[in-house]
């Protein structure tokens, strides 16, 4: 049991301190004095999200970007709720051609068919794809003009984090996304992306129709982000970039409930034995098996076959290592302060990722109301 320890813990070690490394040397973006050239079809899937739009309009009203240049489609996905009402009453005073439409349902995934019924109505040449109970920032679309000018990419993965962060399950929660955003650019750093997130994405829809679309794996629910990335990095790699901002920053919201948390993630786990990068399931399985090994070791300690100090000294280094690649992330969304809830979530997480990678294996979820298969 100690020998298995040690090797994954080694393993796990290289793993994350690789990521790290990577993460660095992907640098800050500046922005320059250009004038506005991309024009943008931003694409947001609702259902039933009347209170959470009214902070994602605000947003989207100062927007520093000419209107002339940009449109919002929203797609209701069989809302119930005020949410048409409300996005209505916005753009009447809204001076653009954004607009709403109905979802067209041809497969298992509700958000792959909104973004694919958008993308057919789609006006303009760049993609750019959100969340409903997302806040943009002002300066969004102008970076990511600068970005495109300058790089002459084919897709953008931009950052996006928690707000509103005020109980230890919203910390919780916090730490593991900061955890995922810093493995996603830090991927990127090594040459390797292998994860990104569909509430700060870009392609142009050249690419989406070349690739064609989500055909492929639109009966999974989930995943029109990474499947979409990594059929992009296939096509050709030098095309996929990452947007390292703070000015493209994406604020979303935690999960209220520790139920909705778990419907949550296992949503996002139904996704990962369909990965086709090689890279991405290695990261997954070394992870799996760090947090597996913890929560094993600790049982044969309850039960007296192992010694706690083989433990302990595990569980300082991955606390340690993880910390390293957390700090970077935490501070390039200036966010350090809640890492005072680090010590309790890293005790916490290996079990929490154990039960959840397990669950995933022979339930269902329920997700806007709606359950889904694995």
């Amino acid at each position: 049991m100690i020998s298995t320890l040690i090797i994954i813990t080694i393993f796990y070690l290289l793993l994350i301190l690789w990521l790290a490394f990577g993460f660095d040397k992907v640098e800050d973006f500046k922005a320059e004095d250009l004038k506005p050239e991309t024009k943008f079809s931003v694409i947001i899937p609702f259902r039933n999200e009347a209170k959470n739009l009214p902070d994602l309009l605000a947003s989207i009203n100062i927007l520093n970007y000419p209107k002339s240049h940009y449109e919002f489609i929203f797609v209701d996905d069989e809302s119930n709720d005020a949410s048409v009402n409300l996005i209505m009453r916005f753009l009447t005073s809204f001076p653009n051609d954004s607009q709403i439409i109905n979802n067209v349902r041809v497969s298992n995934s509700p958000k792959k068919d909104a973004i694919t019924s958008a993308i057919k109505t789609a006006k303009h040449d760049w993609i750019v794809t959100t969340d409903a109970d997302c806040v943009l920032p002002k300066f969004w679309l102008d970076t990511l003009d600068h970005f495109i000018q300058r790089e002459q990419c084919k897709m953008v993965a931009a950052p996006v984090t928690y707000h509103e962060v005020n109980s230890f399950l919203k910390r919780f929660q916090l730490l593991d996304f900061l955890s995922l955003i810093g493995a996603t650019i830090g991927g990127f750093g090594i040459g390797k992306p292998f994860l990104c997130n569909g509430a700060n994405l870009a392609y142009k829809k050249d690419l989406f129709l070349e690739l064609n679309g989500f055909n492929g794996n639109n009966n999974i629910a989930s995943g029109d982000d990474i499947f979409l990335l990594q059929k992009a990095i296939n096509s050709n790699k030098n095309d996929v970039q990452f947007l390292k901002s703070k000015s493209v920053i994406v604020k979303t919201k935690a999960q209220p409930t520790f139920k909705t948390l778990i419907a949550q993630r296992k949503r996002w786990a139904a996704k990962t034995s369909s990965y086709n990068s090689v890279f991405g399931k290695v990261v997954g399985l070394i992870v799996l098996l760090m947090n597996a090994v913890l929560v094993s070791s600790f049982t044969f300690v309850l039960l007296g076959l192992l010694q706690p100090k083989p433990l302990l000294y595990v569980f300082i280094i991955k606390s340690l290592v993880d910390f390293l690649l957390l700090f970077k992330t935490a501070r390039f969304f200036e966010q350090e302060s809640q890492l005072s809830s680090f010590l309790f979530s890293s005790i916490l997480y290996p079990f929490f990722s154990v039960y959840i990678a397990f669950i995933s294996l022979f339930t269902t979820y329920k997700w806007k109301g709606r359950s889904f298969r694995k």
